[in-house]
């Protein structure tokens, strides 16, 4: 299984990072966890296909993590002919956010689908759900989005890779970090502490406790970027647009 970080960055387009995307490539299934804006121009710049995409999961509904399904419909009308069915989980009132923002975007679009099917999933707290052979269950966490935001952690081919999402620091961040291969974490701050977000000194704080076997720091601010070098390399890797990872 490999994991590309299509975007790792935040809303404000801080570091020049594309937006929050990454793709998963297992043996069965190819998936997106969350889709910022900015997916479409990443996998272009990646070598990644669209077409390929079974299911995108999306932690919750900010533009920056589900804002770029708009041009992967656009995408899959206009230019990759898409006949695959495509499968989208988020949280309630996904597909009706979407059907809003997509139009708004782009009048007409979701008029003229074309040749494939494309559904919405809702989650459920921490219900177990499957889609293409990946096992996820999502945890919610505090990130005020429209509806209810969530850590996910996927199941699959034997690992666990989990991910927090974007939210300020909850308890529920242990069990969705413990024992996975890899536990991918929002770093928003370094050391400021606010309601939405993850900062450094937290997350490390907590290190032992999260129990994950490798821990990846994405969705970076200017101020936290300014600190990566204070970073614990021996406990962290930090992420950047492009990198690779095999688990």
């Amino acid at each position: 299984m490999r994991l590309t970080i299509i975007g790792c960055g935040d809303a404000f387009g801080s570091g020049a990072h594309l937006q929050t995307a990454f793709h998963v490539r297992s043996e069965t299934s190819a998936f997106l966890i969350d889709c910022g804006t900015t997916t479409l121009i990443g996998m272009r710049r990646l070598g990644l296909d669209p077409g390929d995409i079974d299911t995108v999961f999306v932690s919750h509904l900010h533009g920056d993590h589900f804002g770029g399904l708009t041009w992967i419909l656009i995408d899959a009308q206009y230019v990759s002919k898409r006949t695959r069915p495509l499968v989208v989980t988020g949280p309630k009132g996904i597909e009706a956010r979407f059907l809003v923002a997509a139009e708004a975007l782009y009048p007409g679009i979701t008029k003229g689908q074309g040749c494939f099917e494309l559904t919405f999933i809702e989650y459920e707290e921490q219900k177990p759900l499957e889609v293409k052979g990946v096992a996820v269950t999502p945890f919610e966490v505090k990130h005020p989005s429209g509806a209810p935001p969530y850590a996910l952690r996927f199941h699959l081919e034997g690992k666990v890779l989990a991910f927090s999402g974007d939210t300020g620091w909850t308890d529920v961040l242990y069990e969705v970090a413990r024992d996975a291969d890899l536990f991918i974490s929002e770093c928003f701050q370094y050391d400021v502490k606010i309601p939405i977000h993850l900062n450094y000194l937290t997350i490390d704080a907590n290190y032992a406790k999260l129990g994950a076997k490798r821990v990846l720091l994405t969705h970076m601010s200017e101020a936290m970027l300014q600190n990566v070098g204070r970073v614990d390399a021996s406990r962290y890797m930090v992420a950047d647009d492009g990198m690779t990872l095999d688990l």
